[in-house]
């Protein structure tokens, strides 16, 4: 049996217990990545403003299923995929532990070349050769000490500094507030159904809400601390939504009235700089960095520890010598594609994508069972909240019809 409201839900971590927030704004770190970066500033160079509400509604889904997970981590004393499995059987905890572990997996080179892509706008030579750097230092990283409490405070520094610096940037480009106002009702411009199915993918991410489980488990909050740990779901939810709009209008202010097109992470930093000069440049970059980094390091995490819960090997959470085994394997596999290939080969994606289109729902009607369950106790969802979760199950599913229809269009 699941523990329940009434007991614990992870053992006690005084040393993890201190600090108001932390969980939620790993979940944000490690969602948005050089992809994020990319697809955000893709939607405001070839659309300007027109799709600014994608992010926003994106953003209220995100909120709600994270909310979701810390209401299932703060009521279970075992892993995220050993919660699915207890609840709904191996049957769906394989698949759905298995799946999360492909999607991180085929993601992470795409964030060790933007470690690479960043630092070659920075300071010059070889993206491969940064890559294998920031891997290699990723992997120092995991094997430190109380790994769990060091990735929090390295991340709440990491995506407050980036918050800091797209906001700045956003700043300096001049948005029109007007257009950015009447960007925010829906409609979905000629072409633009691909960019918005990868927009929201990106900010409503099902698997990084579902891993917040096992962050709020690490954190060792209990049923007692949940308005504490709502707030910090709330926050870190804002926060990731926040950096893909404000680089959105950046770009729609700055590449859309130029024509300009975007195809990778490093180009908007690059052609930020005939308009708003150097620094703007620098900044952005540091921006990118900061991204690829974090995502570098968390999607491994999620990845790593997703492999251990199919595989039934999870036990111990993130302190585990085998889990960190696991998430080392994803640190390796990404710095290598990344190396090797010098970016990340199309199959690769395409094989993202569909595993993506598979498991999402299944995680999301996975998360919707688990919070409407009676183990929950006093922290089981309302109808108002399960109204709003069957609505992003049914978004997912929509957008998953979408790109299966986007292949045969």
């Amino acid at each position: 049996m699941e523990a329940t409201a009434t007991t614990a839900a992870a053992p006690e971590h005084p040393a993890q217990k201190r600090g108001r927030f932390g969980p939620a704004f790993v979940t944000a770190a490690l969602v948005f990545g050089p992809g994020s970066i990319t697809t955000a500033s893709s939607l405001g160079a070839s659309f300007s403003y027109d799709l600014v509400w994608v992010p926003v509604l994106a953003t209220i889904l995100m909120l709600c299923f994270v909310n979701l997970s810390v209401r299932i981590g703060l009521t279970t004393d075992r892993s995220p995929v050993a919660t699915v499995s207890a609840k709904l059987g191996r049957i769906v905890g394989i698949p759905v532990g298995l799946g999360a572990f492909l999607v991180a997996a085929s993601f992470q080179a795409g964030n060790s070349v933007g470690t690479g892509a960043a630092s070659q706008v920075l300071f010059g030579g070889n993206t491969a050769l940064f890559a294998a750097l920031f891997t290699a230092l990723a992997i120092g990283f995991l094997w430190l000490p109380r790994f769990y409490r060091n990735l929090e405070k390295t991340m709440v520094v990491i995506i407050v500094a980036m918050l800091a610096i797209y906001v700045i940037t956003a700043i300096i480009a001049r948005p029109d507030l007007g257009q950015m106002a009447t960007g925010l009702l829906p409609s979905i411009p000629s072409g633009g159904s691909a960019l918005v199915v990868a927009a929201a993918a990106t900010t409503f991410s099902i698997v990084g809400a579902f891993y917040q489980i096992q962050l709020v488990r690490e954190k060792g909050w209990t049923p007692a601390q949940f308005h504490e740990a709502r707030r910090d779901a709330a926050l870190g939810s804002v926060i990731l939504g926040t950096l893909s709009v404000v680089i959105m209008i950046a770009a729609a202010a700055v590449l859309n009235p130029l024509g300009a097109t975007v195809s990778s992470p490093a180009d908007m930093a690059v052609i930020l700089e005939p308009t708003l000069g150097q620094g703007a440049t620098v900044l952005f970059a540091l921006g990118l960095w900061a991204a690829a980094f974090s995502s570098l390091l968390g999607n491994s995490t999620i990845g790593g520890s997703m492999l251990a819960g199919a595989l039934g090997i999870d036990r111990g959470g993130l302190d585990s010598k085998v889990v960190k085994l696991c998430i080392t394997a994803v640190l390796l596999l990404g710095g290598i594609v990344a190396v090797v290939f010098g970016g990340i080969p199309v199959q690769l994606i395409l094989t993202a994508q569909a595993v993506t289109i598979l498991v999402v729902p299944m995680i999301g009607i996975a998360l919707v069972v688990l919070a409407r369950s009676r183990d929950r106790g006093s922290l089981r969802i309302g109808a108002a909240q399960l109204t709003l979760a069957l609505f992003g199950v049914l978004f997912l599913l929509v957008l998953a019809v979408q790109y299966i229809v986007s292949l045969f269009g």
